[in-house]
């Protein structure tokens, strides 16, 4: 082989390597690749929100279904080969919720009802190790993370729930469109009560107590997240408790002396 020539390996070997810098790194370009997913991402979930108005665009909107797919595509793969074992990769629960996703973007004719399922990417990306690595090299602050998982929670509750409604109970009793299937979600999940939108039969009454009870929940927690004191993020070097009270002296768990420095 001569010297201008490279094995396919190597370059193989360089791509992954490449992947796994881009993917897992620390330094400043990594973050900034990272940065750049994530913002496609919640552009992605944005088409995902609006979806049930787009689809009336026509071939438009396979056009830009099957360009969303092709960007889902691509950064599945690339988590897939920057991975050091595709079969460990395979089997993280959110990689086949990845893969279902796509599967309603390839096959959107077949597969449209079920794409309310698309907005739980949300939820995955904001309670991820990808999302909170990349942010917590701008900020490191446990009172933001721990609101903004709540908050992810409860908005994917919505808007999961509201696909659902409207792939489920459309034409039924006030269920027109996807702002009607929005409301019911919402007048349900606060308890707030209606008479101009309900659900038909036991199955709609069911699910009306399923969302006022999650509802409540994510809310609650919402607000516990909201109230709590402010914890710093400093590990303990004993037992390894990774948060404590801004102004802990010692670690709650161990009793082991701390020494948080101040933030100014």
């Amino acid at each position: 082989m001569s010297q201008t020539e490279t094995d396919p390996k190597d370059d193989g070997l360089r791509l992954r390597a490449r992947l796994r810098y881009l993917y897992h790194g620390s330094q400043p370009p990594a973050v900034k690749f990272r940065l750049t997913v994530i913002v496609i991402d919640f552009a992605i979930i944005a088409f995902f929100l609006a979806s049930p108005i787009l689809k009336n665009m026509g071939w438009a909107f396979y056009a830009l279904d099957y360009l969303v797919a092709g960007l889902l595509g691509l950064d599945l793969a690339a988590r897939a080969y920057a991975y050091s074992d595709i079969k460990d990769w395979l089997k993280r629960p959110i990689v086949w919720l990845d893969l279902f996703i796509l599967a309603t973007l390839l096959f959107p004719a077949w597969l449209f009802n079920l794409g309310f399922l698309r907005m739980l990417r949300l939820w995955t990306l904001l309670n991820s190790d990808f999302f909170w690595r990349t942010i917590g090299a701008k900020f490191d602050n446990t009172r933001v993370e721990g609101i903004v998982r709540a908050l992810s929670g409860l908005i994917t509750f919505v808007f999961v729930v509201t696909g659902f409604v409207y792939a489920t109970f459309r034409g039924h009793d006030g269920i027109a469109g996807y702002i009607d299937a929005l409301y019911f979600t919402v007048a349900t999940l606060t308890t707030t009560g209606f008479g101009d939108v309900t659900l038909p039969g036991p199955l709609g009454k069911l699910l009306s107590i399923v969302i006022m009870l999650v509802g409540i929940t994510l809310f609650l927690r919402l607000a516990q997240a909201l109230i709590k004191p402010h914890k710093v993020r400093f590990p303990c070097d004993r037992c390894g408790l990774q948060t404590h009270d801004q102004d802990a002296v010692h670690c709650k768990a161990c009793g082991n002396l701390l020494c948080i420095p101040d933030e100014d």
